[in-house]
């Protein structure tokens, strides 16, 4: 192809669109942020693949893309596209209609497209002659979603300390049935929870979520691209709804919810002005009260109500929320380390050890750390709070550590060798107290190479003097060296270090046996769920 290839992640995105909730090509291109033929085109590729949806979860990304853009892949031939000039010039004619117009086109190409698509297509022609877009928003359609310009102060309480609360609105396209609520900030995770709480208060789901280009919801804002934060549609799958960023500098995109902000703002915050709120729950309270009047206000112009007209035409067309509200996760990458560990907030999980070097995606909830490469998910661990520590599945490292690593034990022990017995003793200390020595190998390759800054001598004086005092870690040999203690002699002058004497240490000798032997670690410091 001549445009850059997306990802596969966002080409499943493009057919679960398309597919799964029956969204135009021009929508699907909006909200992935490519164009409507491009869109099309990975459609077409995966109807000439076979495809269908759902995408079978055992396919991973390599085996779609193989697929889907193998060599001599075809897309098969396009169909004859009418001349819309010559469409429109004939519906001029008083008498004339389209079904009229397309029984004469499918007599001069009866392969051509079927009446319900040259509509659409005709439609979205009739666009391109208005360079100004006509909002048109059906039941169920649309929910638009921004924050307020204007913020409430909370007060707390015992300090006196002012915080200026948010105020997210949501407005629904057809019937301006509106959702309003406070959060402290515009973060991910109280953008992601005001959403999982408006369609809570809808009762269901709309196909299109329009937004702003806030920094929250949008990772890079673009006027023909934007690229959407991978949580934000992460959150979007699992309701089973579609991004649709506004562009940027075009208010008219979003003018319905613009014209929500400024009702919440004057028939509710404005309202709450002289209140004096002390939590961020009392201020909810007072704006659920104040919205439900808002919603029931009658209309000026039309009978009913904001939620009597969103009852009547919205409510029974949504989609049915999910049995449970969406699990805030964020997304995170990693390198795998020498160790097949990736670390995340300080804490170290396990992946196969074939991924060594490999950089992979990590799914954070509060409960569970999930580990995906290429789109295929490798590791599933509990989250830990415990800085430091390791989390280590048994499946994940290799039958012989010695015969599938580069990096082992005795290598990091003949590495030490060089500065000193000292540096030895230490490094084996360091593999001998772990459960696996190989969660060991990343505070012993620092040491290590803490000897290429301050040289061999002087590492190997550092390392006598943490034995000595029995400060087993590299930031502890590291502030040695960084503020000159290695120079000075040990206390209660002992030349040389005290003898390290501990049940678990085995000596360099340990390691050589056990790769001559094809020995290996088997013990696990914790179980979690396992990995698929």
């Amino acid at each position: 192809m001549a445009q850059e290839r997306l990802s596969m992640r966002k080409i499943r995105e493009v057919l679960r669109l398309r597919w799964d909730q029956g969204l135009s090509y021009q929508l699907v291109g909006q909200s992935c942020g490519i164009s409507k033929s491009c869109a099309e085109t990975y459609v077409k590729r995966a109807k000439a693949a076979g495809l269908t949806w759902p995408v079978p979860e055992e396919l991973d990304d390599e085996q779609l893309e193989e697929m889907l853009f193998k060599r001599g892949a075809t897309l098969g031939e396009s169909k004859a596209t009418p001349d819309w000039k010559e469409v429109h010039q004939e519906m001029r004619d008083k008498k004339m209609t389209l079904i009229l117009q397309w029984h004469e086109y499918k007599e001069r190409h009866p392969d051509g497209y079927q009446y319900s698509h040259f509509c659409r297509m005709y439609r979205a022609w009739q666009k391109t002659l208005d360079p100004v877009m006509r909002q048109e928003y059906k039941a169920g359609e649309k929910l638009l979603v921004d924050y307020a310009g204007s913020t409430t102060p909370v007060v707390n309480r015992k300090t006196g300390e002012v915080h200026e609360a948010q105020i997210f609105v949501a407005a629904s396209g057809a019937s301006n049935y509106t959702y309003a609520e406070a959060t402290w900030t515009q973060t991910l995770p109280d953008w992601i929870g005001s959403h999982t709480r408006a369609f809570a208060f809808m009762g269901g789901v709309h196909e299109l979520v329009i937004l702003d280009n806030l920094p929250t919801g949008v990772r890079s804002a673009h006027r023909y691209e934007p690229g959407l934060n991978r949580t934000y549609e992460d959150m979007a799958n699992y309701y089973g709804t579609a991004l649709l960023p506004a562009r940027v500098k075009k208010p008219r995109d979003k003018a319905k919810v613009e014209a929500a902000v400024q009702g919440v703002e004057r028939s509710i915050l404005a309202r709450l002005r002289h209140r004096t709120f002390f939590n961020l729950a009392e201020l909810n309270t007072a704006i659920q009260e104040l919205l439900v009047d808002y919603n029931e206000k009658p209309f000026q112009k039309l009978e009913g109500s904001r939620k009597s007209l969103f009852d009547e035409l919205e409510r029974p067309v949504l989609k049915p929320l999910p049995s449970s509200p969406y699990e805030y996760a964020e997304w995170k990458k990693a390198k795998v380390h020498i160790d097949y560990h990736i670390q995340v907030d300080k804490h170290f999980y396990s992946v196969p050890y074939a991924l060594i070097g490999q950089t992979v995606e990590v799914c954070l909830t509060a409960r569970t750390v999930e580990i995906l490469h290429k789109g295929k998910r490798v590791a599933s661990h509990a989250r830990s709070s415990h800085p430091g520590r390791h989390t280590t599945l048994n499946q994940h490292m290799p039958q012989s550590h010695q015969g599938y690593l580069e990096w082992t034990p005795d290598r990091l022990l003949r590495w030490a060798e060089k500065s000193g017995p000292s540096t030895t003793q230490l490094v084996d200390h360091i593999l001998a107290s772990k459960a696996h020595p190989q969660q060991g190998f990343r505070v012993c390759l620092g040491i290590i190479r803490l000897g290429r800054l301050y040289g061999h001598d002087r590492l190997e004086n550092a390392c006598a003097r943490a034995l000595h005092i029995h400060a087993f870690s590299y930031r502890s040999v590291e502030s040695i060296l960084k503020n000159g203690l290695d120079q000075h002699p040990l206390p209660n002058n002992h030349p040389d270090p005290t003898p390290v004497s501990h049940e678990n240490v085995r000596g360099p000798d340990y390691y050589r046996i056990g790769t001559q032997e094809g020995g290996s670690c088997h013990a696990s410091t914790s179980h979690p769920r396992q990995a698929s």
